[in-house]
């Protein structure tokens, strides 16, 4: 069985989402419902408290911007440096890719991508879409994406994931994960079982 859909022994055991801005909550919702505790993350020092750590959607300078003013971002980068899984939701993929051209904030700069911001228009082109997502199994992820970027390039280190429409809309590197679209949105927990199955491996 992939450890996507394991039981609950495959997990990591306490997970955060950083709940500066975003829509945090509904990933501590699907957390809670994998009987994994949820740490709303908002100070550095929360960051060796927990397993892993989830980045939502919202607003990507707004993120970087209050994620920077905390002190957030270095000790981010040390618990990453140090094996942490780290997974970014659209504008979380963004706050952790390493080249996002025009980004006016600071990026935690952990993933070996390049990320095009609002890659499929603005509010009104949000659209969902069926995604084939091998490591998730055979059948198709529903995927919800809202202002959502694109992920235009990968380093060598870099595993892709899924597309749509030939864009890459998910990838993995290592312990870090990257999604264009919001999986918290659906009641489909194969992403998140897969994220916090990382620490695990």
């Amino acid at each position: 069985m992939h450890p996507a859909v394991g039981d609950r022994r495959t997990l990591t055991a306490r997970a955060g989402v950083l709940g500066l801005q975003g829509d945090f909550a509904e990933h501590l919702a699907t957390l809670e419902r994998l009987g994994v505790e949820a740490v709303d993350v908002r100070r550095p020092d929360q960051l060796d408290e927990i397993d892993a750590l989830i980045i939502p959607g919202g607003e990507s300078t707004t993120i970087g911007k209050l994620a920077q003013q905390y002190g957030i971002v270095e000790k981010l980068r040390d618990r990453a440096a140090e094996g942490m899984p780290v997974w970014g939701t659209c504008a979380g993929a963004i706050f952790i890719a390493k080249d996002v051209p025009g980004h006016p904030h600071p990026l935690a700069s952990l993933m070996d991508i390049t990320v095009e911001r609002n890659a499929f228009g603005r509010q009104v082109d949000s659209f969902e879409a069926d995604l084939d997502v091998p490591v998730l199994g055979a059948d198709p992820f529903h995927a919800v994406f809202i202002r959502a970027p694109v992920i235009t390039r990968v380093g060598p280190g870099v595993e892709v994931l899924a597309r749509t429409g030939g864009s890459v809309v998910a990838a993995r590197q290592g312990r870090l994960l990257a999604t264009s679209f919001h999986p918290e949105l659906t009641h489909d927990e194969r992403f998140h079982r897969f994220f916090l199955s990382l620490g695990k491996s």
